[in-house]
């Protein structure tokens, strides 16, 4: 397929991943901006950040999907400020009538009554514990939490009721609560992992324009690992010519500061995010756009996107193959992926119900 990738002539805005701001996919009425040359709109060099709050009527996802490796899930946040122009879960704002482009990094909400409602769910006889991830779509420490606290609300509550969890961020905020993660960690109550896209600090400043730096990950993953915080990685996503060749000297970096597991993800499109990353790669990368759908597009049955279950993570077809073959092969290596993360449920302890005998002692 020879398709025509280009770059829309918007003007760049600082500190963001997405330069435009496309109709979701709900919207009846589309609007496209032509240039007549008659008038021109003084441009801001950025755009502030809105945050709202969203009372939210429960704070527990149930996953149904068999190729993800946790049932529960909790994302204190919708949209994130990080700005990455590859994120799975930029479709999501749709819902909100919203755009997944400029909105979903500049129009976020917080889930201002989550622990209350995570005591609630504790509370009740039907729950079953069993370990929640926390940022499995957006990342729980972007820079927001930094004021909102929603993140370290949760773990608090978790904490007291001994329920484990396993955190999912690309973010340095994260050291921020090394006191409540170490105290979990001597319970076999936490595992951490650190998503690591590439360590080229230029194509990550344009790829995930306000996640941490790659040496900054690095880094936190030494100090969780120091602490005695198990760690591990995700290398995601893998993006064919731009990060793949990368893949093995991320595992080893990541494995010498201390991640005992490893993932990856090739990386996903769905819905509005395959023309996103269309418009970031005819911006950034010109000369291998073509190259670079070609060979999703080999992976993903000829699609952009092939949304099966265990075939969205990891693709079909010879690059991924090869993709998958390497990965494994460097685990097998470094000793990665030896033992998963022992997490204990068994001390799980609900807050006070209605008619229970509460002790003298």
């Amino acid at each position: 397929m020879n398709e025509e990738i280009t770059a829309k002539s918007t003007p760049l805005l600082k500190g963001r991943g997405a330069h435009s701001n496309p109709d979701n996919r709900f919207t009846t009425t589309l609007h496209e901006t032509i240039d007549d040359g008659w008038w021109q709109d003084e441009v801001p060099e950025s755009i502030a950040t809105q945050v709202r709050p969203n009372p939210a009527r429960s704070i527990i996802s149930r996953n149904q999907s068999p190729d993800i490796g946790f049932n529960l899930s909790i994302n204190p946040y919708q949209g994130c400020e990080h700005g990455c122009i590859y994120c799975f879960a930029r479709p999501t704002h749709s819902y909100l009538d919203l755009s997944p482009g400029l909105d979903f990094e500049t129009k976020l909400f917080y889930k201002e009554n989550a622990t209350e409602l995570l005591v609630e769910t504790f509370r009740r006889r039907s729950y079953q514990c069993e370990p929640i991830a926390i940022g499995a779509n957006t990342d729980p420490y972007q820079p927001i939490e930094r004021q909102f606290k929603v993140t370290r609300n949760l773990l608090e509550v978790m904490l007291e009721h001994r329920q484990p969890a396993v955190i999912i961020t690309k973010s340095s905020l994260i050291e921020r609560d090394m006191d409540i993660l170490s105290e979990m960690a001597t319970k076999n109550l936490i595992a951490v992992m650190v998503s690591l896209t590439s360590l080229d600090a230029e194509l990550k400043r344009s790829l995930e324009p306000r996640a941490a730096s790659p040496r900054a990950r690095i880094r936190i993953m030494k100090a969780l690992s120091d602490a005695g915080i198990p760690v591990g990685t995700l290398i995601a996503p893998l993006i064919p010519v731009i990060t793949d060749p990368e893949l093995e000297t991320l595992l080893t970096t990541a494995r010498d500061a201390g991640a005992q597991r490893a993932g990856y993800v090739l990386i996903r499109l769905p819905w509005e995010v395959k023309g996103l990353f269309k418009e970031w790669l005819a911006r950034e990368h010109p000369l291998k756009a073509r190259h670079v759908m070609n060979i999703i597009r080999q992976s993903r049955g000829g699609k952009d996107y092939d949304s099966r279950w265990g075939k969205r993570g990891v693709g079909t077809g010879k690059f991924a193959d090869i993709i998958a073959q390497r990965f494994y092969r460097a685990c097998r290596k470094l000793e990665l992926n030896k033992q998963d993360f022992w997490l204990d449920c068994s001390k799980f302890s609900p807050p006070p119900r209605r008619g229970d005998q509460m002790s003298l002692w």
